[in-house]
């Protein structure tokens, strides 16, 4: 008599990021079928975008086949294709019009722009969260440079030596330094009829200081190194219009227009189109930011067998017992969330891996513990704040450790040896060699 083998349990992952790939490592030596699914065919590292945005590295160098990375795990395949509804009774997810059933599924969506309701500055401020993002930043500055240096006409020059980057967290500090870096720098000798020092970049913050969730000593630190670069910093400053020629900035009662030719946005980020279709499905509400509510566990509420994870999960830490008692009357304070960053994706991934091999052996379950990595943000050449622990400090240290642990999240040692011979290249010559602009029917395909 033939003996029929179980279906294992089938795990579906929807996202190749850090939280997906991730927890599809970590499910290598259990008793699962993995299959994760993309839209596209690699796992990009985030951080760097803005240094392909500013041609200090090219798309290949922060990216990694999601094929590749999974070749030696017998039991994960990888599916490339747009995710298009999920039926949660069913226990089963459509993508590129087949349907696939899963027993668990790990959803690693991501976030997408923020506009704050002004969806239509899209067209005019691109985000950085993609490949694609980053190229067509890339092909906006270096031909607002360009076509500067065919005007004649000392008004338009201006305007198209004008940039103007929405947001002052990390990302928004990142790329203002890297523009200034890119003008006073790399290009200084490269063009014969513009002063490319005379390029004007705003850095608009709504907020009084710059990287808010870092310590205030960083922020000012931050803000002092910009200003030495010749940045504009704008704080407590709201963008009231923006459109292909100007923006318009309001502070106060007073109100600015400034024209401009390139817009850059880093000023917010919301959950992912298929995380707004599964809290539907599910009957939850989310949150301003687009983020699904979830229990200790990850899991949907009244869906166990859904975990969320990374940008898309609302993650309620517990609360810190040395902490103050609130006043009595008091309102009570906000909760604590875990932070969008690519550490808290992988330490997410990591454990809904290991509670879902303890279900299934029947062992007992994990708790998880949120480790706080710290948080880095580089300037421009040579400056960088750092917040590790209580350790707090700026300067050439926390650059230097900035490269080191970008280098080491890098997926592939070929990729860690490239951009190390890059930025070395970089620092030695203040050379940028990825400086193509590519027409906007080459771009990278936009991601979820």
């Amino acid at each position: 008599m033939n003996s029929v083998s179980p279906q294992p349990h089938r795990v579906l992952i929807a996202g190749g990021g850090f939280g997906g790939l991730y927890a599809a490592r970590s499910l290598a030596g259990a008793p699962v079928e993995v299959t994760v699914i993309d839209r596209q065919n690699y796992h990009l590292f985030q951080p760097p975008l803005y240094q392909v945005a500013i041609g200090g590295l090219a798309p290949a160098d922060i990216a990694a086949p999601l094929r590749w990375v999974l070749r030696r795990q017998p039991n994960a395949r990888v599916i490339l294709g747009e995710i298009e509804n999920v039926d949660l009774a069913g226990r089963r997810l459509q993508v590129e019009g087949a349907w696939y059933p899963y027993d668990t599924l790990i959803v690693a969506t991501g976030a997408t722009h923020h506009y704050f309701g002004n969806e239509g500055w899209g067209e005019h401020a691109p985000g950085l969260k993609t490949l694609r993002d980053a190229t067509e930043m890339r092909r906006r500055i270096l031909t607002a440079f360009e076509h500067a240096e065919l005007s004649r006409d000392p008004a338009e020059r201006q305007r198209l030596l004008t940039f103007t980057i929405v947001g002052g967290g990390p990302t928004g500090v990142e790329l203002a330094g890297a523009v200034a870096e890119l003008a006073r720098d790399t290009l200084r000798h490269d063009f014969r009829d513009i002063d490319t020092s005379e390029t004007r970049v705003l850095l608009v913050e709504g907020q009084a200081r710059l990287l808010s969730t870092f310590p205030e000593r960083l922020s000012a630190h931050a803000l002092k190194a910009l200003e030495a670069l010749g940045v504009e910093v704008w704080l407590g400053t709201q963008v009231v219009g923006l459109d292909a020629v100007s923006v318009s900035l309001q502070r106060g009662a007073q109100r600015t227009t400034i024209p401009c030719a390139t817009h850059l946005w880093a000023a917010g980020v919301r959950g992912s189109e298929f995380g707004r279709r599964l809290a539907e499905a599910a009957g939850l509400a989310t949150d301003r930011a687009g983020r699904l509510p979830v229990l200790p566990d990850f899991s949907l509420p009244g869906h166990p067998e859904v975990r969320v994870i990374g940008d898309l999960c609302r993650y309620e830490l517990p609360a810190d017992p040395a902490a103050a008692p609130p006043t009595p009357g008091a309102a009570a304070p906000a909760p604590a969330l875990m932070p969008g960053v690519a550490p808290a994706a992988m330490q997410a991934g990591r454990f809904v891996a290991q509670d879902l091999s303890a279900l299934l052996s029947g062992r007992r379950r994990p708790n998880f513990r949120y480790r706080d990595k710290g948080q880095l943000a580089t300037i421009g050449r040579k400056e960088a704040v750092a917040q590790l622990g209580r350790a707090r400090f700026g300067g050439l240290f926390a650059w230097w450790l900035w490269l080191l642990v970008h280098l080491m999240y890098l997926v592939g040692f070929a990729n860690r040896l490239i951009v190390l011979f890059k930025w070395a290249v970089a620092y030695l010559t203040f050379n940028r060699g990825s400086r193509l602009i590519l027409p906007r029917s080459a771009q990278e395909p936009r991601t979820r």
